[in-house]
């Protein structure tokens, strides 16, 4: 095989996002899925020190509120730390996204049946 032959036969690599970029991108976002754990712990506390105490099932879909941010940031960075910056950001959003929802849909569920969850 000659030279020109074995250069076409690479296969060509995608550009990688430098390091900086990566921290960058991910302590912005970071700030942001931190806010909706600040949230959740802030909302537990004020329901668990109320003048009813939460049950069990409170608890945990309250902790559970806590919790899901930083699993959903870690398997968003998970799946997008070895793409180019664009995709990596976009995946970090979606991430929150996600994470937007859930709060919302716990927001929703604790004004609605808020009381099953105290005992």
């Amino acid at each position: 095989m000659n030279r020109a032959a074995r250069k076409e036969a690479r296969p060509s690599v995608a550009p990688r996002t430098p390091t900086w970029a990566i921290v960058a991108i991910s302590v912005v976002f970071g700030l942001f899925y931190a806010y909706f754990v600040w949230n959740a712990v802030s909302f537990l506390v004020s329901q668990a020190s109320g003048t009813l105490t939460l049950n069990g099932y409170g608890w945990f879909v309250l902790l559970l509120a806590v919790v899901f941010p930083l699993v959903a940031f870690g398997a968003a960075f998970a799946i997008g730390w070895r793409r180019v910056w664009g995709e990596f950001a976009l995946t970090l959003l979606t991430g929150l996204a996600v994470v937007a929802v859930f709060w919302l849909n716990i927001l929703a569920y604790s004004a609605t049946a808020g009381a099953s969850m105290l005992g």
